[in-house]
């Protein structure tokens, strides 16, 4: 039986000071080490907690159905340096080096979050570093929440990749979607049909019973395992992992492997890789019977009612982020 361990790091937010997320989210990693874990995964954005500045009338409804908009137009939006607390930081920067190192000392892989500076507004960005120190996967968030304040003011990511990623297990091929992104059915397929075992998800808002369940369904038909660390804290919390394994001996099964509550803490998700293979050799689901001819509508940019939505001006969104 080969066992991969994803660690779970539900923590507070350390604040938007690089110093304080880099000491938390170091011994946040050691704690799961000496737990086991092969992997550990940080909520979203861990470089500065999501911390933002944004007033409460820019926090959504930016983009609106034409009929909800009223005379009273919202005030302009800001800049990006004016709305998120802490630097954006490159790929390479001290911060993501010493998670680097610190993943190469502990022998473990490091999924590490950060605002990333980019050309143009930065961006939401996981690296996964394996436990030589290397990075082997850039995952920008693609489904930013342009609808609102501060996310309207990032650079969205373009596609879903994996990478094989070397574990104490075996090889393992991995991918990533942060948040919103797994509230579209299309990221978990994309990266099932990139090959993804394992799907780790970053994330920064209220894990609730809807959302919980659609992150077990985005589980169930790609027979994917997924891994969900989310900050701690009243309204959040409950992060959670599926292991994508629903009828074992002829049987329903529940797939759950763990869920959190809202208190902090390092929470291991245990998952049996013999068994999600085989089961992925056997089942239905996944893209063992799909019929890709008949979802063309599935990429046309074309939004109808009741989904058109509008700024203040009018003007649909348009350009990266609606690609």
């Amino acid at each position: 039986m080969r066992i991969l361990t994803v660690a779970l790091l539900q923590l507070a937010p350390a604040g938007p000071e690089l110093e304080s997320g880099l000491a938390a989210g170091e011994a946040a990693c050691r704690r799961a080490r000496a737990m086991g874990a092969d992997i550990a995964v940080f909520p979203e954005m861990w470089s500065n907690g999501y911390a933002s500045a944004v007033p409460d009338e820019l926090r959504g409804g930016l983009y609106r159905h034409p009929q909800r908009w009223d005379a009273a137009a919202p005030p302009p939006a800001p800049l990006p340096e004016a709305v998120w607390l802490g630097e954006a930081i490159d790929r390479d920067s001290p911060f993501v080096r010493h998670f680097q190192a610190l993943a190469a000392e502990l022998d473990m892989a490091i999924a590490l979050t950060y605002l990333e500076r980019w050309d143009g507004p930065p961006r939401n960005t996981v690296s996964l570093i394996d436990r030589h120190g290397r990075p082997v996967l850039h995952q920008a968030k693609v489904h930013t929440c342009a609808f609102g304040l501060p996310e309207a003011l990032l650079t969205p990511g373009e596609s879903f990749g994996t990478c094989e990623l070397d574990t104490a297990a075996g090889t393992v091929r991995v991918g990533a979607m942060i948040c919103y992104d797994r509230e579209f059915p299309e990221s978990a397929r994309a990266l099932m049909l990139a090959g993804a075992e394992i799907v780790l998800v970053p994330n920064a808002c209220e894990m609730e019973f809807n959302r919980l369940t659609q992150l077990r369904a985005r589980a169930y038909e790609n027979m994917t395992a997924v891994a969900l660390a989310n900050y701690a804290g009243p309204g959040f919390g409950h992060s959670a992992a599926f292991d994508g394994i629903a009828f074992a001996d002829g049987r329903s099964r529940d797939t759950l492997v763990v869920e959190a509550g809202e208190l902090p803490g390092v929470f291991p998700a245990v998952f049996d890789l013999d068994a999600l293979r085989d089961y992925r050799r056997r089942e239905t689901w996944g893209n063992a019977f799909r019929r890709p001819r008949a979802y063309g509508s599935l990429t046309d940019t074309t939004v109808s009612e009741p989904f058109v939505r509008v700024d203040s001006a009018g003007r649909p969104l348009r350009g990266p982020a609606r690609r």
